[in-house]
């Protein structure tokens, strides 16, 4: 019988225990065989802020507002919610134009709302050839177009063909009416009839009244304060406004000085408030003082509706 030395019957001994914890240990461990799955992602949260985007002229702002995106669960593939916030407008609902008409001889502007379009300086046209709506025909407006059309418009100037005016003395004014109507747009700075070399404003700047109101127009609301607005050549640039009740009482008045005058035209703004205890028919004044007697001279009268005052 042979024997063996004790180190080494110990060495023999702890190599097997060794492998029956191996066999064990590897006996309980999971199986690494499989797909775990997809990873899981997280989206880095935004925090949505809401923006106010331009105003719709006479309607109301439009807010857009960026939300924020939920991460999808963990170990999730599937893609978070569409977002359905508000969608902001580009372009207004509404436009609202500056027609010029003639009463005695000179030009006075209006306004009228219409639905928005690309084709603004053929849309001014139509309206400026209908002519004044009843209320402003029964101050005396009228209109001495028949018809008009823009053919194009480049760098700055439209072409305009008008037809063969009836009455020669009208041309310039019919002339004026197109210009002043057309060269509101930015895209419009001066007119062209047929061959005729363009003109701008200043080129029928005598056609206008010493005083012009372009704020409030005929038919307007008005509530108080009431801003009246214009552009005037008057004696030291001095106009003067009140406000006139259904009954012709005077209810207040003010008056203000125009960026130029006495030989040149300057714009002038002014505030005037009045008491009203119920909405009724009124009219806004512009005038200036006679420097001879105190009277009120080259009035200009815009026939609105005054509102109550509380």
């Amino acid at each position: 019988m042979s024997r063996h030395p004790v180190g080494t019957t110990a060495r023999r001994r702890s190599a097997g225990i060794a492998v029956v914890v191996l066999v064990l240990a590897v006996g309980c461990a999971p199986s690494r065989s499989g797909s775990l799955g997809p990873a899981p992602s997280v989206a880095a949260p935004t925090t949505g802020v809401p923006t106010t985007t331009g105003a719709v002229p006479g309607g109301p702002a439009t807010v857009a507002s960026s939300a924020a995106t939920a991460a999808p669960a963990a170990g999730s593939s599937a893609p978070p919610p569409p977002s359905t916030g508000p969608v902001a407008s580009s372009r207004p609902a509404n436009l609202t134009l500056e027609l010029w008409y003639v009463r005695d001889g000179r030009l006075v502007p209006t306004r009228r709302t219409r639905p928005a379009t690309v084709a603004t300086s053929r849309l001014a046209l139509t309206e400026l050839v209908a002519g004044p709506n009843p209320a402003e025909a029964s101050t005396g407006l009228v209109t001495l177009l028949p018809a008009a059309e823009v053919s194009r418009i480049e760098a700055g100037v439209a072409t305009v063909r008008l037809p063969e005016a009836l009455d020669p003395g009208t041309a310039r004014l019919r002339e004026a009416q197109v210009v002043y109507t057309l060269t509101q747009f930015p895209t419009v700075r001066q007119v062209a009839f047929g061959t005729a070399a363009p003109a701008g404003r200043v080129d029928y700047a005598d056609l206008l009244p010493a005083i012009v109101v372009t704020h409030p127009v005929i038919g307007d609301r008005v509530s108080s304060p009431v801003t009246v607005s214009g552009s005037a050549d008057v004696f030291e640039a001095t106009v003067s406004v009140r406000v006139r009740d259904a009954a012709g009482r005077q209810l207040a008045t003010a008056f203000t000085t125009a960026t130029c005058g006495t030989g040149c035209r300057g714009g002038y703004r002014v505030t005037v408030g009045y008491r009203l205890d119920r909405e009724q028919p009124g009219t806004i004044e512009a005038y200036e003082v006679s420097a001879v007697d105190g009277s009120p001279t080259k009035l200009v009268s815009v026939p609105v509706t005054l509102a109550a005052t509380r």
